[in-house]
C-alpha cells in the first residue's frame, strides 16, 4: 500500500491509497472552494448522560445528484469533483459537511473504488484488503488527535438508510467521548468481569456462538454469525477469533482472511430477500475499543475489548422495511419480527457461488 496525503483546495486533508507502489498522485484541486466553516458543538443530555452532535451546517450538504455530477467520482477533465485525479483505489478526505470538528472531534469520507457503479461486495479481495488497511491507518492516525477518544469506521448502503451519495463509500466518525453503545458494552464487560471472577464477556459469548445454531460463516481467523438477541430482522456480527481491542491489533493472518469472509457475507446479504430484489440496504459499523481512559469502567481495560463488526440491514422482507417505532425509538426497546436462528439459517442457505 502507497499512501500520499495531499490538501483540498479549501484545506481539508485528502489521502490516496494505492496499490502500486510506483503511483505518483500530484493532481491539484482546481476549484475555486472558500475554507469549510462548520457550527458543530457537541451537548450533553442532563437526564440521559449522553452527548448529541448539534451540526446545523448540514443542511446545505450534496444530496442526491445525478451521476454526472456525484462529488465521490474521480475528477475529468472541467468535471471536477472531491478527488482531484482522474482515477484512484482508494482515497480518504475530511468531510466538507462534517457533523464533529474541530474540538469537537474528526469526520471523513471513505470511497472505496473510482467505479461508481460498484459496490463494497463487487471488490476484489486486493481492494477490500486495501479498504481495511485504510481504515486501520486512519484509525491510528486519528486516534493521536487531542481531540478524539473513539474511532468509529462504518458504512451506510442504501436510499432506505438514508443515504445522499449514491457512490461505493464509507465514513470515518472520530468521537470526543465514549459513545453510549460502546459505554453500555464497556459496563456489562466489567459486571461479567467481577461476577465471574475475570471472565472476558466477549470470549464467554464468542464461545457460546461457536458452539450453537446461529453461525453463518466460520473461516480460520473470523467467525460471523447472528447474535442470540439480535436487534434487527437480519443482523450479523463478525468478529476475529483471536480477541484484539481494535484494527491496529489484528495480524496478518486475519488481514489476508478478512476480504475473503466479508466479501462473502456481504453478497449472501443481497441474496437474503431473492433474485431481482433490489440491492439490500445496510449499515456495516466498527466497534473497536475507546482510545480515552476507562475510569469509569472499573476492572476493564482496553485489550478487555473486543474488535468486531455488525452489519445490519432494516429490510423485514421484501419491499417492507423495519421502522422504529414507539418502543424502539421511544424507550430504545426493540421488537425482532424475525428469529435469530432462522435469520442464520436463511443467511447459510443463500451461499453465493
Amino acid at each position: 500500500m502507497k499512501k500520499t496525503s495531499t490538501r483540498l483546495a479549501d484545506g481539508r486533508e485528502l489521502i490516496y491509497y494505492d496499490l502500486r507502489d510506483d503511483t505518483v498522485r500530484d493532481a491539484v484541486d482546481r476549484r475555486p472552494l472558500e475554507r469549510t466553516v462548520t457550527t458543530s458543538e457537541v451537548r450533553r443530555d442532563p437526564l440521559l448522560g449522553d452527548s448529541v452532535a448539534i451540526a446545523s451546517h448540514r443542511q446545505g450538504r450534496t444530496y442526491h445528484p445525478p451521476k454526472d455530477e456525484c462529488p465521490l467520482c474521480p475528477s475529468q477533465g472541467e468535471r471536477l469533483s472531491e478527488i482531484p485525479d482522474s482515477s484512484y483505489d482508494a482515497v480518504v478526505f475530511e468531510n466538507r459537511f462534517p457533523s464533529l470538528a474541530g474540538d469537537s472531534g474528526r469526520c471523513e469520507v471513505v470511497c472505496f473504488t473510482s467505479d461508481h457503479n460498484a459496490s463494497f461486495a463487487d471488490l476484489t479481495e486486493e481492494q477490500a484488503r486495501l479498504v481495511l488497511d485504510a481504515w486501520t491507518d486512519r484509525t491510528s492516525e486519528l486516534s493521536h488527535l487531542p481531540s478524539v477518544e473513539q474511532v468509529f469506521c462504518f458504512e451506510n448502503r442504501g436510499a432506505e438508510i438514508g443515504v445522499t451519495l449514491g457512490h461505493p463509500h464509507g465514513q470515518i466518525y472520530a468521537y470526543p467521548f465514549t459513545t453510549p453503545r460502546t459505554a453500555l458494552m464497556l459496563r456489562s464487560l466489567a459486571a461479567h468481569k467481577d461476577a465471574t471472577g475475570g471472565e472476558n464477556l466477549f470470549d464467554a459469548v464468542l464461545e457460546s456462538e461457536l458452539a450453537g445454531e446461529r453461525v453463518v460463516l466460520e473461516g480460520e481467523h473470523w467467525v460471523a454469525f447472528v447474535p442470540y438477541a439480535a436487534h434487527w430482522p437480519y443482523e450479523v456480527h463478525l468478529y476475529p477469533k483471536r480477541r484484539v481491542p481494535d484494527l491496529l491489533g489484528l495480524d496478518e493472518e486475519a488481514r489476508t482472511e478478512f476480504p475473503q469472509v466479508y466479501l462473502e457475507l456481504l453478497k449472501r446479504f443481497d441474496r437474503i430477500f431473492g433474485e431481482g430484489e433490489p440491492p439490500t440496504p445496510y449499515i456495516a459499523a466498527w466497534h473497536q475499543a475507546p482510545f480515552g481512559a476507562l475510569e469509569d469502567f472499573e476492572g476493564v481495560g482496553r485489550d478487555d475489548f473486543a474488535l468486531h463488526l455488525e452489519l445490519f440491514t432494516i429490510r423485514r422482507t421484501s419491499g417492507k422495511l423495519k421502522f422504529l417505532a414507539g418502543s424502539e425509538s421511544g424507550m430504545n426497546v426493540f421488537i425482532n419480527d424475525i428469529r435469530p436462528e432462522a435469520a442464520a439459517q436463511r443467511l447459510r442457505e443463500v451461499a453465493s457461488s
